[in-house]
């Protein structure tokens, strides 16, 4: 049963990863403790399991009296000279257990231990592998999609993580077996386990995917400045580049668009404007209010960042957007209230 016992030991550090050291040295504790329980609470307890010679030792120390007070911790000395020849009144006497004695004890301790062991070690390791994914895109498997709320589970490196509806992009049909990319937004660690919360939704994600595709902005060549997205309908994208001989828009559209295509297409048709950032805030918001033209920008007061801009009045709904969302996604992308107004002077809507 030793020889069963250490071989399991040797196999989990192969396998799992689990130090055998650090098993032994929890089982020991864990026997000891058991030990004092079914000993009625005996204060000295003494656990040795040697690696090398796969042998246990379990024994329990008596102090040596002349007259016993305390059954469980004290012993006279006659009977103490049953187990040591050199017992004598005053110091500890060492009282050996036979297996039998402590043998289901240990058995049962070290299961529970070793199958403690493998869920901590397991859940370490998904902890692990979890963080290194934070923040970052991962390719997922579609399992199943409740029918009622909507809410997919998908398969990440063989973990399953649930998909909400809520992160999912607006009217995107998943069906099993499809292999989508995922934001990692966070990892969620419970007591018995660990999950990652997982988003299509997130703007990160779209800023991931053009790390993943354009080699400029992953190489630190091209900078993603600000994005602002409405998942399933629009992204704008801001970027720039500290040399002024690299076209940072065209490095993130690619060859005859190829590049910008596979996002979309990896977004489900969603629109993505990519725009040259600039450090003066009329340029930004000109650039950022396309595909409108824009006349003019006039920062109406740079402390609560607040901006005018007049548009050809033929592009005033161009520049507003259906719902205000052209708009909208320029003033997230830019950080000020955008004010449009159309070139004649008629004032009819504004952001």
């Amino acid at each position: 049963m030793n020889n069963e016992f250490f071989d399991a030991l040797q196999l989990l550090e192969k396998e799992k990863g689990i130090p055998a050291e650090y098993l032994l040295e929890k089982i020991q504790t864990a026997i000891g403790i058991a030990v004092r329980r079914d000993y009625g609470g005996i204060e000295a307890v003494n656990v040795e399991i040697d690696p090398e010679t796969r042998k246990f030792k379990v024994s329990i120390l008596k102090n040596v009296v002349e007259e016993v007070e305390d059954e469980v911790n004290e012993i006279t000395l006659d009977e103490a000279l049953k187990y040591s020849k050199r017992a004598r009144v005053g110091a500890p006497v060492e009282i050996k257990l036979e297996t039998k004695q402590f043998g289901r004890i240990a058995a049962q301790t070290a299961k529970h231990v070793i199958r403690q062991g493998i869920r901590e070690a397991e859940r370490g390791q998904m902890l692990e592998q979890f963080n290194s994914k934070l923040h970052e895109v991962v390719t997922a498997t579609v399992q199943k999609v409740e029918p009622v709320t909507g809410n997919a589970t998908v398969e990440i490196d063989k973990n399953e993580v649930l998909l909400f509806k809520n992160e999912q992009i607006p009217d995107e049909e998943l069906t099993e077996g499809d292999k989508i990319k995922v934001y990692v937004v966070d990892v969620i660690t419970g007591e018995k386990r660990c999950t990652l919360k997982i988003s299509r939704t997130h703007k990160d994600l779209v800023k991931r995917l053009f790390e993943m595709e354009v080699p400029e902005i992953f190489d630190g060549t091209v900078e993603v400045k600000s994005i602002s997205r409405e998942a399933g309908s629009r992204s704008k994208m801001a970027v720039w580049a500290k040399d002024e001989n690299v076209d940072a828009v065209g490095a993130c559209i690619g060859p005859k668009g190829t590049r910008v295509a596979n996002i979309v297409n990896e977004l489900r048709g969603e629109k993505i404007d990519i725009v040259k950032y600039s450090e003066e805030p009329e340029e930004f918001i000109k650039r950022a209010l396309a595909p409108a033209d824009v006349v003019s920008v006039e920062i109406v007061d740079p402390e609560t960042r607040q901006a005018r801009v007049r548009v050809p009045d033929h592009q005033l709904s161009l520049a507003i957007g259906n719902k205000g969302q052209n708009a909208k996604l320029a003033a997230r992308l830019t950080g000020y209230k955008i004010d449009i107004r159309p070139e004649s002077g008629f004032y009819g809507e504004e952001e």
